[in-house]
């Protein structure tokens, strides 16, 4: 099952309300250009899609910029640019796109897991004009957001799941929007599997089998 990046697919915490409501604000920016900031798993992607919604925006990946006609870009309305710092070879792109996108007041939001005095960048008038841009961080899931995640997901799975179940995964996986999706899959495709309601001891197993990878990998 895909993720859905609707509006009211969006839980709302003290984690993210920040960045929420200045994706919310749109129109009303305090600048065209917009940073939006967070580890992997917080929720980035998601408002991105809320925002574009929103404003009419097109996503495209800063991987592809290179291969991208800035000027076209330069002239939608709104313009998503994910995961900035994997702008690479395309800075010059970025660099001119940025300042045709502010000559022509597009809004461009981007997203990316630090600032950009992290993203290696080389043109430091580029560096000088990103760091001129608001920025809003996205903190790692709480215990509330956490919970209430992995009940939607298994509430989208039409999966009845005790209380005590779901306390129990949000407190041993890793702090991530991402994790809980998956963890949830995971359990109903096992549940299927076995022909049985998800149980505190299945989540147990899957979980103890998920850190026992991460160590072998890591280990490797």
């Amino acid at each position: 099952m895909p993720p859905r990046f609707g509006r009211d697919d969006f839980l709302v915490s003290a984690a993210n309300a920040a960045a929420l409501q200045m994706i919310e604000s749109w129109p009303r920016w305090p600048d065209s250009v917009i940073l939006l900031l967070g580890a992997p798993g917080t929720g980035k992607s998601h408002l991105a899609s809320i925002w574009a919604a929103r404003a009419g925006a097109d996503i495209i990946s800063a991987r592809t910029l290179s291969e991208t006609d800035f000027v076209t870009l330069a002239a939608k309305p709104a313009l998503v640019i994910e995961d900035a710092e994997a702008i690479g070879v395309a800075e010059a792109n970025l660099f001119h796109l940025l300042n045709l996108a502010r000559e022509r007041k597009t809004s461009l939001l981007f997203t990316a897991r630090q600032r950009p005095d992290l993203w290696g960048l080389a043109t430091a008038d580029l560096l000088s004009r990103l760091r001129l841009a608001p920025v809003v961080e996205l903190g790692a899931p709480d215990d509330a957001l956490l919970n209430a995640v992995l009940v939607k997901h298994f509430c989208d799975r039409q999966l009845i799941v005790d209380a005590a179940v779901v306390e129990y995964i949000a407190l041993h996986i890793d702090r991530s929007l991402d994790m809980a999706r998956y963890v949830v899959a995971m359990l109903d495709r096992e549940g299927l599997a076995r022909g049985g309601k998800v149980t505190r001891t299945m989540a147990r197993e899957l979980l103890q089998s998920l850190h026992a990878g991460d160590g072998e990998h890591e280990a490797g």
